[in-house]
Order: C-alpha cells, then sequence, then structure tokens
C-alpha cells in the first residue's frame, strides 16, 4: 500500500522561495552579461538544483508492503523491517535526525535498539492503522 506525503505550507513556501530566487538571479544575470559558457555552467548547475527540489517536493511517498516500510524522498531511498518496528509517536516533529518527509506534525518511528526516521504521511491515523495490522505489537503514543 502506498501512502503519499503530506505538504506543508512552510515546505511548500521554503522550496518555491528558493526555486523563484533561482530563477530571478539565473534570468537578472543573463540579462546583464548574456549567455556565455562560464555563465553556462552556472545555469546548469542552478537548474540541477530546481531538479532536486522538485523531486524531493514531488516524490516524498512510503510503501507498506508485508514485510518492509519503504521510504522515498527525491533520491533518497530505504526500507525497514516492520517487525523491528517498537514504537510510533504520533503527530510530533522531529527537528534533528533523518526526516524523510515533507510535514510537520507526523509519526516518529523507532526500530532497532536506538533507531529513529520522521515521517509524513497524509493521514497519520490510516498510516498507523496500517501498521497496526501488519505488527500489533507497535506501540502507539
Amino acid at each position: 500500500m502506498t501512502f503519499k506525503s503530506k505538504k506543508d505550507p512552510l515546505f511548500l513556501t521554503i522550496v518555491f522561495g528558493v526555486i523563484f530566487l533561482i530563477v530571478g538571479v539565473s534570468v537578472l544575470a543573463i540579462i546583464d552579461k548574456g549567455l556565455n559558457l562560464s555563465n553556462t555552467i552556472f545555469h546548469v548547475i542552478d537548474l540541477m538544483v530546481i531538479a532536486l527540489l522538485l523531486w524531493i517536493f514531488y516524490g516524498t511517498y512510503y510503501q507498506l508492503s508485508a514485510t518492509h516500510l519503504k521510504y522515498f524522498c527525491g533520491p533518497i531511498k530505504g526500507k525497514i523491517e516492520i517487525s523491528s518496528i517498537k514504537e510510533i509517536n504520533k503527530n510530533l516533529t522531529m527537528w534533528v535526525g533523518f526526516k524523510p518527509a515533507t510535514s510537520r506534525n507526523g509519526l516518529i518511528i523507532k526500530y532497532n535498539k536506538y533507531d529513529e526516521i520522521y515521517i509524513s504521511p497524509i493521514n497519520n491515523d490510516d498510516f498507523i492503522a496500517e501498521m497496526l495490522k501488519l505488527n500489533p505489537s507497535i506501540s502507539i503514543k
């Protein structure tokens, strides 16, 4: 089952603010100096940064299978064994650590002995219900 990531207005503002800033600076540089080889290199780098931001924004989602929770956040991918998940903290935000998420007020998933990951599915309750079907021993806080 696939769960898309919730899109927070703060994250949306930051991503598209940075994109508009990069585009604005690039357009002003082209108007001021025209296109030449050295400028073109910087514009290609700008386009790559914009592509990365859009990939993260639109390519963040989570998949639950019978044995694993898989997360995708742009170029970042990984999986966690559902049997190793011990606890889920609901409607919290983890400000530091590993966060393949695009919103606040998501889920902090604690697994193995000391590992944790922050995710932000559109509906936390639906995600937790599916997780509990796969591993009823998970503690919800």
